[in-house]
Protein backbone atom coordinates (compact mmCIF):
# COMPACT_ATOMS: atom_id res chain seq x y z
CA UNK A 1 0.00 0.00 0.00
CA UNK A 2 1.92 3.64 -1.20
CA UNK A 3 0.66 5.43 1.03
CA UNK A 4 -2.60 7.85 2.08
CA UNK A 5 -3.90 7.91 -1.53
CA UNK A 6 -4.44 12.14 -2.86
CA UNK A 7 -7.73 13.22 -0.95
CA UNK A 8 -9.10 16.66 -0.58
CA UNK A 9 -9.34 18.35 2.54
CA UNK A 10 -11.31 21.11 1.82
CA UNK A 11 -14.67 20.03 4.65
CA UNK A 12 -12.06 20.59 7.10
CA UNK A 13 -10.70 23.21 8.81
CA UNK A 14 -7.18 24.22 10.04
CA UNK A 15 -6.15 23.58 13.82
CA UNK A 16 -2.51 22.85 14.77
CA UNK A 17 -0.98 19.65 16.91
CA UNK A 18 1.60 19.62 18.97
CA UNK A 19 4.11 16.40 19.39
CA UNK A 20 2.07 14.93 22.05
CA UNK A 21 -0.70 14.76 20.41
CA UNK A 22 -0.06 11.98 17.85
CA UNK A 23 0.10 8.64 19.74
CA UNK A 24 3.55 6.50 18.58
CA UNK A 25 5.41 9.63 16.93
CA UNK A 26 8.09 8.69 15.13
CA UNK A 27 9.00 12.71 15.49
CA UNK A 28 11.12 14.98 17.73
CA UNK A 29 9.83 17.00 20.23
CA UNK A 30 12.72 19.37 18.29
CA UNK A 31 11.19 19.20 15.47
CA UNK A 32 8.97 22.27 14.20
CA UNK A 33 5.78 21.79 16.52
CA UNK A 34 2.99 22.86 16.44
CA UNK A 35 2.47 21.77 13.03
CA UNK A 36 -0.90 22.76 11.13
CA UNK A 37 -3.46 19.60 10.18
CA UNK A 38 -7.13 19.71 8.97
CA UNK A 39 -9.84 19.32 11.33
CA UNK A 40 -12.41 16.88 9.77
CA UNK A 41 -15.89 15.90 10.93
CA UNK A 42 -17.20 12.23 11.82
CA UNK A 43 -18.18 11.11 8.29
CA UNK A 44 -15.36 12.33 6.67
CA UNK A 45 -12.59 11.49 9.25
CA UNK A 46 -13.50 7.80 8.76
CA UNK A 47 -14.09 7.65 5.27
CA UNK A 48 -9.98 8.94 5.03
CA UNK A 49 -9.11 7.19 7.26
CA UNK A 50 -10.61 3.95 5.42
CA UNK A 51 -9.06 5.23 1.84
CA UNK A 52 -5.90 5.01 3.91
CA UNK A 53 -6.55 1.51 5.19
CA UNK A 54 -6.58 -1.03 2.18
CA UNK A 55 -9.04 -2.51 4.24
CA UNK A 56 -9.93 -6.34 3.19
CA UNK A 57 -12.58 -8.57 4.14
CA UNK A 58 -13.11 -12.61 4.01
CA UNK A 59 -15.88 -13.99 5.11
CA UNK A 60 -15.20 -17.96 5.98
CA UNK A 61 -18.91 -19.48 6.57
CA UNK A 62 -22.11 -18.33 5.41
CA UNK A 63 -23.69 -16.92 8.41
CA UNK A 64 -20.66 -14.61 8.67
CA UNK A 65 -19.69 -15.86 12.57
CA UNK A 66 -16.23 -17.06 11.41
CA UNK A 67 -14.24 -14.08 9.18
CA UNK A 68 -11.25 -11.82 9.32
CA UNK A 69 -11.01 -8.11 8.63
CA UNK A 70 -7.13 -6.72 7.87
CA UNK A 71 -5.76 -3.11 6.87
CA UNK A 72 -2.44 -1.84 5.67
CA UNK A 73 -2.13 1.89 7.20
CA UNK A 74 0.36 4.50 6.61
CA UNK A 75 -0.37 7.71 6.80
CA UNK A 76 2.48 9.73 5.32
CA UNK A 77 1.72 10.52 1.37
CA UNK A 78 5.47 10.47 0.70
CA UNK A 79 6.18 6.99 1.90
CA UNK A 80 5.77 3.36 0.93
CA UNK A 81 3.98 0.92 3.50
CA UNK A 82 6.70 -2.15 4.19
CA UNK A 83 3.79 -3.73 6.08
CA UNK A 84 1.22 -6.47 4.66
CA UNK A 85 -0.77 -8.94 5.24
CA UNK A 86 -2.45 -12.27 3.93
CA UNK A 87 -5.90 -13.39 4.63
CA UNK A 88 -6.80 -16.26 3.02
CA UNK A 89 -8.42 -20.14 2.80
CA UNK A 90 -6.91 -23.19 2.02
CA UNK A 91 -8.38 -26.11 0.35
CA UNK A 92 -6.62 -29.33 1.51
CA UNK A 93 -8.40 -32.57 0.67
CA UNK A 94 -11.84 -31.33 0.14
CA UNK A 95 -11.40 -29.41 3.56
CA UNK A 96 -10.86 -25.61 4.41
CA UNK A 97 -8.04 -24.23 6.84
CA UNK A 98 -8.07 -20.56 7.15
CA UNK A 99 -4.80 -18.62 7.53
CA UNK A 100 -4.25 -15.28 8.37
CA UNK A 101 -1.31 -13.29 8.32
CA UNK A 102 0.58 -9.64 9.34
CA UNK A 103 4.29 -8.96 8.02
CA UNK A 104 6.42 -5.93 8.97
CA UNK A 105 9.04 -5.42 6.34
CA UNK A 106 12.36 -3.58 6.75
CA UNK A 107 15.11 -1.97 4.31
CA UNK A 108 12.78 -2.31 1.61
CA UNK A 109 9.69 -4.05 0.13
CA UNK A 110 10.90 -6.72 -2.03
CA UNK A 111 11.14 -9.49 0.59
CA UNK A 112 8.15 -8.86 1.95
CA UNK A 113 6.03 -8.23 -0.58
CA UNK A 114 7.50 -12.11 -1.87
CA UNK A 115 6.71 -13.62 1.33
CA UNK A 116 2.86 -11.99 1.81
CA UNK A 117 2.49 -14.19 -1.44
CA UNK A 118 4.48 -17.27 -1.52
CA UNK A 119 3.41 -18.24 2.68
CA UNK A 120 0.28 -19.05 2.01
CA UNK A 121 0.91 -21.44 -0.75
CA UNK A 122 4.11 -23.10 1.12
CA UNK A 123 1.99 -23.81 3.83
CA UNK A 124 -0.43 -25.14 1.78
CA UNK A 125 1.67 -27.64 -0.14
CA UNK A 126 3.27 -28.63 3.48
CA UNK A 127 -0.65 -29.24 4.62
CA UNK A 128 -1.08 -31.21 1.50
CA UNK A 129 1.67 -33.79 2.78
CA UNK A 130 1.10 -34.32 5.98
CA UNK A 131 -2.71 -34.58 5.69
CA UNK A 132 -2.00 -37.42 2.57
CA UNK A 133 0.23 -39.33 4.87
CA UNK A 134 -2.37 -39.53 8.10
CA UNK A 135 -4.89 -40.06 5.79
CA UNK A 136 -8.23 -40.07 6.85
CA UNK A 137 -6.70 -39.76 10.26
CA UNK A 138 -6.44 -36.50 12.15
CA UNK A 139 -3.46 -34.75 12.50
CA UNK A 140 -2.43 -34.34 15.75
CA UNK A 141 -1.66 -30.43 16.89
CA UNK A 142 1.85 -31.00 17.46
CA UNK A 143 2.73 -32.13 14.40
CA UNK A 144 0.55 -29.46 12.89
CA UNK A 145 2.98 -27.34 14.93
CA UNK A 146 5.92 -29.22 13.52
CA UNK A 147 4.99 -29.08 9.89
CA UNK A 148 4.01 -24.73 10.25
CA UNK A 149 7.46 -24.29 11.80
CA UNK A 150 9.41 -26.80 9.38
CA UNK A 151 7.48 -25.17 6.06
CA UNK A 152 8.72 -21.34 7.26
CA UNK A 153 12.13 -22.47 7.48
CA UNK A 154 12.60 -24.36 4.70
CA UNK A 155 11.23 -21.26 2.78
CA UNK A 156 13.20 -18.90 4.30
CA UNK A 157 16.39 -21.53 3.38
CA UNK A 158 15.24 -21.51 -0.21
CA UNK A 159 15.71 -17.89 -0.22
CA UNK A 160 19.57 -17.65 -0.26
CA UNK A 161 19.92 -21.08 -1.57
CA UNK A 162 17.99 -20.08 -4.52
CA UNK A 163 20.74 -18.12 -5.42
CA UNK A 164 23.67 -19.87 -4.00
CA UNK A 165 22.65 -22.63 -6.73
CA UNK A 166 23.43 -19.67 -9.77
CA UNK A 167 27.02 -20.76 -8.48
CA UNK A 168 28.19 -24.09 -9.54
CA UNK A 169 30.22 -25.51 -5.98
CA UNK A 170 28.00 -22.42 -3.89
CA UNK A 171 29.92 -19.96 -2.01
CA UNK A 172 33.32 -21.99 -1.93
CA UNK A 173 33.49 -21.66 -5.91
CA UNK A 174 33.51 -17.82 -5.60
CA UNK A 175 36.69 -17.18 -4.88
CA UNK A 176 37.18 -18.47 -8.38
CA UNK A 177 35.48 -15.99 -10.03
CA UNK A 178 35.97 -12.51 -10.62
CA UNK A 179 33.42 -9.17 -9.90
CA UNK A 180 32.60 -9.47 -13.60
CA UNK A 181 31.71 -13.03 -14.03
CA UNK A 182 29.44 -12.80 -10.46
CA UNK A 183 28.10 -9.83 -12.54
CA UNK A 184 27.24 -11.27 -15.43
CA UNK A 185 25.36 -14.52 -13.64
CA UNK A 186 23.54 -11.35 -11.35
CA UNK A 187 22.49 -8.68 -14.37
CA UNK A 188 20.16 -10.83 -16.57
CA UNK A 189 17.31 -8.19 -16.64
CA UNK A 190 17.09 -8.32 -20.30
CA UNK A 191 16.21 -11.72 -20.09
CA UNK A 192 13.66 -11.59 -17.58
CA UNK A 193 15.59 -10.99 -14.70
CA UNK A 194 14.94 -13.96 -12.70
CA UNK A 195 18.49 -14.27 -11.36
CA UNK A 196 18.52 -10.17 -9.64
CA UNK A 197 15.32 -11.07 -8.56
CA UNK A 198 16.71 -13.80 -6.67
CA UNK A 199 19.51 -12.12 -5.52
CA UNK A 200 17.44 -9.16 -4.55
CA UNK A 201 15.39 -11.00 -2.17
CA UNK A 202 18.18 -11.60 0.09
CA UNK A 203 19.04 -7.47 0.97
CA UNK A 204 15.67 -7.46 2.90
CA UNK A 205 13.73 -9.01 5.33
CA UNK A 206 10.50 -8.84 6.73
CA UNK A 207 8.85 -10.60 10.74
CA UNK A 208 6.11 -12.93 10.28
CA UNK A 209 3.28 -13.67 12.18
CA UNK A 210 1.40 -16.61 11.01
CA UNK A 211 -2.05 -17.86 12.16
CA UNK A 212 -3.48 -20.93 11.23
CA UNK A 213 -7.30 -22.58 12.30
CA UNK A 214 -7.92 -26.45 11.23
CA UNK A 215 -11.31 -27.10 9.21
CA UNK A 216 -13.40 -27.76 12.20
CA UNK A 217 -12.63 -24.82 14.21
CA UNK A 218 -11.16 -26.55 16.93
CA UNK A 219 -7.24 -25.67 16.97
CA UNK A 220 -5.39 -22.33 16.52
CA UNK A 221 -1.55 -22.43 15.75
CA UNK A 222 0.77 -19.09 15.48
CA UNK A 223 3.86 -19.05 14.49
CA UNK A 224 6.09 -15.99 15.16
CA UNK A 225 9.56 -14.41 13.57
CA UNK A 226 10.08 -11.11 15.33
CA UNK A 227 7.80 -8.38 17.43
CA UNK A 228 4.97 -8.45 15.48
CA UNK A 229 1.97 -9.45 18.48
CA UNK A 230 -1.23 -11.77 18.21
CA UNK A 231 -3.95 -10.69 21.01
CA UNK A 232 -6.75 -13.22 21.85
CA UNK A 233 -9.54 -11.02 23.22
CA UNK A 234 -12.51 -13.52 24.76
CA UNK A 235 -15.95 -12.77 25.75
CA UNK A 236 -16.38 -13.87 29.76
CA UNK A 237 -19.47 -14.86 31.67
CA UNK A 238 -19.75 -11.44 33.02
CA UNK A 239 -19.90 -9.93 29.92
CA UNK A 240 -16.62 -8.81 30.00
CA UNK A 241 -13.73 -9.43 28.10
CA UNK A 242 -10.45 -10.83 28.64
CA UNK A 243 -7.26 -9.56 27.00
CA UNK A 244 -4.21 -12.44 26.07
CA UNK A 245 -1.06 -11.92 24.99
CA UNK A 246 -0.04 -14.90 22.83
CA UNK A 247 2.89 -14.37 21.83
CA UNK A 248 6.59 -12.71 23.00
CA UNK A 249 8.70 -10.17 20.95
CA UNK A 250 11.94 -11.47 19.21
CA UNK A 251 14.20 -8.81 20.15
CA UNK A 252 16.44 -7.28 22.26
CA UNK A 253 13.56 -6.55 25.01
CA UNK A 254 13.38 -9.66 25.53
CA UNK A 255 16.34 -11.50 27.82
CA UNK A 256 15.47 -14.71 26.67
CA UNK A 257 16.12 -13.79 23.38
CA UNK A 258 19.02 -11.99 23.92
CA UNK A 259 20.41 -15.22 26.26
CA UNK A 260 19.72 -17.48 23.46
CA UNK A 261 21.57 -15.52 20.47
CA UNK A 262 24.35 -15.04 23.17
CA UNK A 263 24.65 -18.78 23.74
CA UNK A 264 24.64 -19.27 20.11
CA UNK A 265 27.79 -17.52 19.63
CA UNK A 266 29.77 -17.78 23.05
CA UNK A 267 33.02 -15.91 22.73
CA UNK A 268 31.29 -13.73 20.29
CA UNK A 269 30.45 -10.25 22.81
CA UNK A 270 29.39 -7.67 19.86
CA UNK A 271 27.00 -10.40 18.67
CA UNK A 272 24.20 -8.30 20.30
CA UNK A 273 24.97 -4.80 20.51
CA UNK A 274 22.92 -2.10 22.10
CA UNK A 275 20.14 -4.42 21.74
CA UNK A 276 20.62 -5.23 17.72
CA UNK A 277 21.83 -8.26 15.84
CA UNK A 278 25.56 -7.28 15.22
CA UNK A 279 24.85 -3.79 16.42
CA UNK A 280 22.74 -3.57 13.05
CA UNK A 281 19.19 -4.73 13.18
CA UNK A 282 15.99 -5.21 15.72
CA UNK A 283 14.65 -8.15 15.09
CA UNK A 284 16.02 -11.18 16.86
CA UNK A 285 14.05 -13.76 14.20
CA UNK A 286 12.82 -12.92 11.00
CA UNK A 287 12.86 -13.90 7.64
CA UNK A 288 15.34 -13.16 4.68
CA UNK A 289 17.99 -10.70 5.99
CA UNK A 290 20.59 -13.30 4.67
CA UNK A 291 23.59 -11.22 5.26
CA UNK A 292 23.07 -12.08 8.97
CA UNK A 293 22.48 -15.69 8.17
CA UNK A 294 25.25 -16.41 5.35
CA UNK A 295 29.22 -16.05 5.64
CA UNK A 296 30.44 -12.20 5.05
CA UNK A 297 31.61 -13.79 1.60
CA UNK A 298 28.14 -14.01 0.57
CA UNK A 299 27.23 -10.26 1.04
CA UNK A 300 30.84 -9.20 -0.16
CA UNK A 301 30.73 -11.60 -3.78
CA UNK A 302 27.36 -11.34 -4.61
CA UNK A 303 24.81 -8.78 -2.91
CA UNK A 304 27.77 -6.31 -3.52
CA UNK A 305 27.79 -7.35 -7.32
CA UNK A 306 23.91 -6.75 -7.41
CA UNK A 307 24.48 -3.02 -7.97
CA UNK A 308 27.91 -2.97 -8.67
CA UNK A 309 29.82 0.78 -7.58
CA UNK A 310 26.59 2.07 -6.63
CA UNK A 311 26.30 1.81 -3.10
CA UNK A 312 28.25 2.97 -0.36
CA UNK A 313 29.12 -0.68 1.13
CA UNK A 314 30.38 0.92 4.64
CA UNK A 315 27.40 0.37 6.45
CA UNK A 316 26.90 -3.09 5.70
CA UNK A 317 30.90 -3.98 6.54
CA UNK A 318 29.93 -2.13 10.09
CA UNK A 319 28.25 -5.37 10.70
CA UNK A 320 30.00 -8.02 8.45
CA UNK A 321 33.16 -7.32 10.29
CA UNK A 322 31.61 -8.99 13.29
CA UNK A 323 29.97 -11.68 11.55
CA UNK A 324 32.26 -14.93 12.16
CA UNK A 325 29.90 -17.41 12.57
CA UNK A 326 26.25 -17.09 11.02
CA UNK A 327 23.49 -17.43 11.30
CA UNK A 328 22.67 -14.87 13.94
CA UNK A 329 18.82 -14.09 12.95
CA UNK A 330 16.98 -17.03 13.21
CA UNK A 331 14.14 -18.49 10.67
CA UNK A 332 12.67 -20.74 13.49
CA UNK A 333 9.63 -19.41 14.72
CA UNK A 334 7.90 -20.46 17.99
CA UNK A 335 4.87 -21.77 17.46
CA UNK A 336 1.90 -22.03 19.91
CA UNK A 337 -1.25 -24.01 19.69
CA UNK A 338 -4.34 -22.72 21.34
CA UNK A 339 -7.66 -24.58 21.44
CA UNK A 340 -10.71 -23.49 20.21
CA UNK A 341 -14.68 -24.45 20.73
CA UNK A 342 -16.61 -24.26 17.59
CA UNK A 343 -19.91 -25.11 19.57
CA UNK A 344 -22.56 -22.20 18.93
CA UNK A 345 -23.00 -21.10 22.12
CA UNK A 346 -19.02 -20.80 23.05
CA UNK A 347 -17.94 -17.08 24.11
CA UNK A 348 -17.10 -15.41 21.33
CA UNK A 349 -12.74 -14.76 20.81
CA UNK A 350 -10.84 -12.49 18.61
CA UNK A 351 -7.55 -13.01 17.34
CA UNK A 352 -5.76 -9.78 16.65
CA UNK A 353 -2.63 -9.83 14.39
CA UNK A 354 -1.03 -6.85 14.50
CA UNK A 355 2.49 -5.31 13.68
CA UNK A 356 4.65 -2.99 15.93
CA UNK A 357 3.58 0.49 14.42
CA UNK A 358 0.24 -0.56 16.26
CA UNK A 359 1.13 -1.24 19.94
CA UNK A 360 3.52 1.93 19.01
CA UNK A 361 -0.04 3.88 18.77
CA UNK A 362 -1.53 2.16 21.50
CA UNK A 363 1.41 2.44 24.17
CA UNK A 364 0.80 1.36 27.99
CA UNK A 365 -2.85 1.83 26.87
CA UNK A 366 -3.29 -1.27 24.57
CA UNK A 367 -5.41 -2.93 27.07
CA UNK A 368 -8.12 -0.61 27.51
CA UNK A 369 -8.04 -0.09 23.83
CA UNK A 370 -8.41 -3.37 22.88
CA UNK A 371 -11.23 -4.01 25.83
CA UNK A 372 -13.48 -0.76 24.55
CA UNK A 373 -13.06 -1.90 20.90
CA UNK A 374 -14.52 -5.48 21.80
CA UNK A 375 -17.04 -3.74 23.71
CA UNK A 376 -18.43 -1.93 20.77
CA UNK A 377 -17.65 -4.80 18.47
CA UNK A 378 -19.99 -6.94 20.40
CA UNK A 379 -23.13 -4.85 20.39
CA UNK A 380 -22.97 -4.73 16.49
CA UNK A 381 -25.17 -6.43 13.99
CA UNK A 382 -24.03 -8.40 11.43
CA UNK A 383 -25.17 -5.35 8.99
CA UNK A 384 -22.71 -3.23 10.79
CA UNK A 385 -20.13 -5.61 11.08
CA UNK A 386 -20.24 -5.34 7.08
CA UNK A 387 -20.44 -1.98 6.42
CA UNK A 388 -17.73 -0.89 9.41
CA UNK A 389 -14.18 -3.25 9.06
CA UNK A 390 -13.70 -4.67 12.92
CA UNK A 391 -9.99 -3.84 11.53
CA UNK A 392 -10.66 -0.11 10.96
CA UNK A 393 -12.69 0.33 14.03
CA UNK A 394 -9.71 -1.11 16.08
CA UNK A 395 -7.44 1.92 14.24
CA UNK A 396 -9.87 4.30 14.77
CA UNK A 397 -10.42 3.59 18.98
CA UNK A 398 -6.18 3.48 19.05
CA UNK A 399 -6.00 6.97 17.36
CA UNK A 400 -7.92 8.23 19.89
CA UNK A 401 -11.56 7.07 18.99
CA UNK A 402 -12.61 10.91 17.75
CA UNK A 403 -12.42 12.64 14.71
CA UNK A 404 -10.22 14.82 15.74
CA UNK A 405 -7.68 12.82 16.68
CA UNK A 406 -8.10 10.76 14.01
CA UNK A 407 -7.84 14.00 11.69
CA UNK A 408 -4.36 15.16 13.51
CA UNK A 409 -2.68 11.72 12.82
CA UNK A 410 -4.25 12.04 8.43
CA UNK A 411 -3.63 15.13 7.56
CA UNK A 412 -0.75 16.51 9.79
CA UNK A 413 1.48 18.43 7.40
CA UNK A 414 4.56 16.69 7.14
CA UNK A 415 7.18 15.25 4.54
CA UNK A 416 8.31 12.52 6.34
CA UNK A 417 6.90 9.70 8.24
CA UNK A 418 5.49 10.64 11.36
CA UNK A 419 3.95 7.10 12.77
CA UNK A 420 5.01 3.27 11.89
CA UNK A 421 3.52 1.33 9.44
CA UNK A 422 0.43 -0.31 10.67
CA UNK A 423 -0.95 -3.75 9.76
CA UNK A 424 -3.89 -5.74 11.68
CA UNK A 425 -6.30 -8.01 11.19
CA UNK A 426 -8.86 -9.51 13.10
CA UNK A 427 -10.25 -12.89 12.93
CA UNK A 428 -13.86 -13.96 14.88
CA UNK A 429 -12.94 -17.26 16.29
Amino acid sequence: MDGMPECSWDAGSTSFASFGDIPGNLCSPTDDWPRPFRKLNHDAAWDHLAAASNLHSVKFDPTGRWRADALNFQPCPEASSQDRYAVQQIHIRGRIWTLSAVFDGHLGSHTVEHVAHHMPIIVREHLELITQKHGDRVVPPPLIADMFAMAIRAFDDAIANDVLELFPGGLSSLSRLSDLQIQEVLDDQLSGGQNYTKARLCLYGTTALVALVDPDHQNLWLANLGDCQGLMVSETNQKAWNVEVLTRFHNGENPLEVQRVMNEHPGEPECILDGRVLGAIAPFRCLGDTPFKQPPEFTRRILYNLYPGQHDTSPWEEFLMRNHTPPYISSTPEVTHYPLDPSPRAPRKYLILCSDGFTDICGTNQRAIVDQWAREAACSSSRELDEKSLALRLLWQALGNDPTSVSRVLTLNMDSPWLDDVSIVVQCL
